[in-house]
């Protein structure tokens, strides 16, 4: 429920601070006066677009709070993004005169994303175009599948899957030249790979093999001349070694400093030992062998010639085989039409079970929806008539389903249902909005869904007479469930709220600015008559009014003395 309303410099508002009461509250004033400012001032604290527009002219920024009890539907919500869970839910928008927007919930910095999530739980509002959108496929279809209580999720993903198969299966048809010229060439160009067959790693091996085979004289005539120095020749390392160790040892007893010497000599002499036997074992290995020469030559030329028709260096020849064979496996697939085909066949099966689920539950709700219009409308000066939500089959499967949803009414009876859109009469369309919104609003309230706040902009717009009397009566039911805030113009529906606030303009310093007061006894007398006889409040208006508030609301007569007290305690100015 909505417990107060801040606002600082937005729009023709200079400051204003208001609290909210439970049941059926109203909001009235002279045409222009600025009643429609705070829904507006409502919708910016819950996340609609805002821009510097908003900012009352001179002032830095405009500031809008609005102070709500928590729903419980929303402890996990606020655990889980880091807000603080309290027993109010204080939400705080900003919009400096650049247009830059600041958002905070419950005194943390948060995002107007993160405020739009909230709207749904918080507000459910409902403007006087209402009818309009009762117009729309998308916006019917929505309405009839929460009365029903349809998750349309799996539907989309469904139809999505669906689509994916009828995609495929068409390029496959459409493309089948195409893809065959196509795998033509790959098949090709693998085949010439395929020759070569280049193993992975196999490029760097034979490199380092041509070099070897190269240069192999001059491998074996390093290695003979080193094994000469190490240990062949007339003088070699070895024997210079063993000699310098000999010496040392005859000598050490004198003087243990060249211990650590002689220690070195032994590691050295088995080092030289170690690398002459290594040299033996090269030579006793190596040979010229001009035949594996020429062989692994005519090998890295091969590489080399596919690498420079393809542009790719040699060592990544063998990733390029394997993303052709898998491109060439991606062809296949997609030319084959019995595998397509029994593909989109499953894939359709999947979505239409789905869409039969959607439909009789789509088929059920119709009924009830119907139905309720139907007795609204009688109420409410459509005596007679009939509503009907029809659902008429659509030529191809959609992700909505396999009907569409379209609302009709017949004004009066003996008539046949004709789909809203056609119906000529305003008064009509803003009559039958509000006995749809008023039945889906009871229907979820039943269910114990929606939002907590319930706000009505000027929906009763082209309503007057006795229908207003009936309009009036539903938003107080209405109101002993859930908080409704209406705008209104009708004294009917005026004179049944359980709380009144009117809307002023006036002029202050040379500007232009608003005043809210909530007003009682005499005070909310006067405004009824006002309501209903203009700015000339003859007697017979004011008794009017005092009778419509009596049958209203008991009580709402107070005595003068109060009356005026009581108003002046409720005012709140801007």
């Amino acid at each position: 429920m909505l417990r107060r309303l801040a606002l600082r410099d937005f729009v023709i508002v200079p400051a204003l601070e208001l609290d909210f009461h439970a049941g059926f509250s109203v909001l009235t004033g002279e045409t222009g006066a600025g009643k429609s400012i705070l829904v507006d001032a409502l919708q910016l604290a819950l996340g609609s677009r805002g821009d510097a527009s908003v900012v009352r002219e001179g002032a830095a920024r405009a500031e809008v709070s609005a102070e709500f009890d928590t729903p419980a539907t929303l402890a996990t919500w606020l655990d889980d993004a880091g807000f603080s869970n309290d027993d109010t839910l204080l939400l705080r928008r900003t919009i400096d005169a650049q247009g830059k927007s600041r958002t905070w919930i419950n005194g943390s910095a948060a995002t107007v994303t993160q405020l739009r999530e909230l709207a749904d739980q918080l507000l459910d509002i409902h403007g006087q175009h209402a009818w309009q959108g009762l117009t729309r496929p998308a916006a019917t279809r929505e309405l009839l599948d929460g009365q029903a209580g349809i998750d349309t999720q799996p539907l989309t993903l469904a139809f999505a899957e669906r689509k994916a198969a009828a995609d495929a299966l068409e390029r496959a048809r459409e493309r089948s030249d195409e893809i065959a010229r196509e795998r033509e060439r790959l098949a090709w160009q693998i085949g010439e790979l395929d020759k070569l067959g280049p193993a992975e790693g196999e490029w760097v091996e034979l490199s380092a093999e041509h070099q070897r085979l190269a240069h192999a004289q001059s491998l074996i005539d390093a290695a003979r001349q080193a094994l000469e120095a190490l240990a062949d020749g007339e003088t070699h390392a070895e024997g210079l070694a063993g000699r310098a160790l000999d010496a040392l040892q005859d000598v050490v007893e004198h003087d243990e400093r060249l211990l650590p010497v002689i220690e070195v000599l032994q590691g050295a002499m088995v080092q030289l030992q170690d690398a002459a036997h290594t040299l033996n074992s090269y030579l006793g290995h190596a040979e010229l062998d001009p035949e594996r020469l020429s062989e692994v030559d005519g090998r890295l030329s091969a590489w080399m010639s596919l690498a420079r028709r393809y542009r790719r260096p040699p060592e990544d020849l063998p990733a390029l085989l394997a993303s052709w064979r898998a491109e060439l496996q991606a062809l296949d697939a997609a030319t084959d039409t019995a595998t397509l085909e029994q593909a989109l066949a499953t894939s359709d099966a999947r979505y239409r079970q789905e869409a039969k689920l959607v439909s009789a539950a789509r088929k059920k709700a119709a009924a009830g929806l119907s139905t309720a219009v139907t007795q609204a409308m009688q109420t409410l000066g459509m005596g007679g008539g009939r509503f009907e939500v029809q659902l008429p089959p659509v030529s191809t499967p959609q992700s909505f389903g396999l009907e569409s949803v379209e609302f009709a009414v017949a004004g009066h009876a003996g008539s046949t249902p004709r789909p809203l859109a056609k119906v000529a009469s305003g008064g009509e369309l803003s009559r039958l909005a509000l006995a749809i919104v008023v039945t889906t609003v009871q229907s979820s309230q039943n269910a114990g869904d929606g939002a907590g706040t319930l706000i009505f902009d000027e929906i009763d717009a082209g309503i007057g007479g006795a229908v207003g009397d009936t309009v009036g009566a539903l938003m107080k039911q209405l109101g002993r469930e859930r908080q409704v805030l209406a705008v209104t113009h009708l004294a009917q529906v005026a004179s049944c709220a359980d709380h009144h606030y009117v809307v002023a303009k006036a002029q202050r310093g040379g500007s232009t600015a608003s005043d809210v007061q909530a007003v009682i006894g005499e005070a909310r007398v006067a405004e009824v008559a006002r309501m209903l006889g203009g700015e000339r409040m003859a007697g017979t208006s004011l008794a009017h009014a005092q009778a419509m508030l009596q049958d209203g609301k008991p009580g709402a007569g107070a005595k003068p003395s109060a009356a005026k007290s009581a108003a002046a305690k409720g005012r709140t100015r801007a």
